[in-house]
């Protein structure tokens, strides 16, 4: 147990070294070495794990998904506002996040290194949400979900680039909280809006209650 325990702890201090070498370098520039250096582990306990860059690169973008969950909410629109926040403040300070990130976005990614997935699994999982939505009378009848989602996956791409080059994400709260007051009449029926929270502290007050959970469920 206690092995196990030792691997999934190194397996994840290198992903998140991994991150932030990507984040900082790109992946054509980013190298074992400074994933090694940054992780403070062994070729050999790397390797162990991923046996190539590639495959390295591979698992960062694979871990994307998971940094975007948040509580379950009735309202399944204010979910899906709920994932954007999250995920925009996460952003300000997880380096295997804006690893996985900037892996998404660089076109100099290697061949075998499929950095459109988590688009398509991003676009999936939020078509299934405005699906719901939808079944509970929340969108409007013109609203399709694959189309928002796809809408909603691309607005969110641009507005994290943006933010970054401008501000170095200090303002993305605030850019996401533009982004949906613009979307939202366009998807939402009206009664909804008034009641839907999509202030730019979102994701820090979601987050924070995240954390109180968990301080409480390990009491327990």
């Amino acid at each position: 147990m206690a092995t196990q325990e030792r691997a999934v702890r190194t397996r994840r201090a290198i992903l998140e070294a991994a991150g932030a070498v990507f984040d900082e370098h790109g992946y054509a520039a980013s190298t074992i070495a400074m994933v090694l250096e940054r992780a403070d582990v062994t070729k050999g306990a790397l390797y162990f794990h991923f046996p190539s860059k590639e495959s390295l690169a591979q698992a960062v973008l694979d871990e994307q998904l998971s940094l975007g969950d948040v509580p379950p909410h009735p309202c399944k629109l204010q979910e899906i506002l709920d994932i954007s926040f999250v995920f925009g403040q996460r952003l300000l300070d997880n380096p295997l996040l804006q690893g996985s990130v900037r892996l998404t976005i660089d076109q100099c990614a290697a061949p075998g290194v499929d950095y459109a997935e988590p688009f398509r699994q991003w676009v999936e999982r939020l078509e299934a949400m405005f699906e719901e939505a939808s079944a509970q009378g929340e969108l409007l009848p013109m609203a399709n979900p694959r189309e928002s989602a796809e809408l909603l996956v691309g607005a969110f791409s641009g507005v994290q680039l943006m933010s970054r080059a401008m501000t170095g994400r200090k303002d993305i709260g605030r850019r996401i909280s533009v982004m949906w007051t613009h979307m939202l009449p366009s998807i939402a029926v009206p009664g909804l809006l008034i009641g839907l929270d999509s202030r730019p502290d979102r994701g820090l007050r979601v987050l924070e209650s995240m954390r109180s959970a968990e301080l409480v469920g390990a009491r327990a």
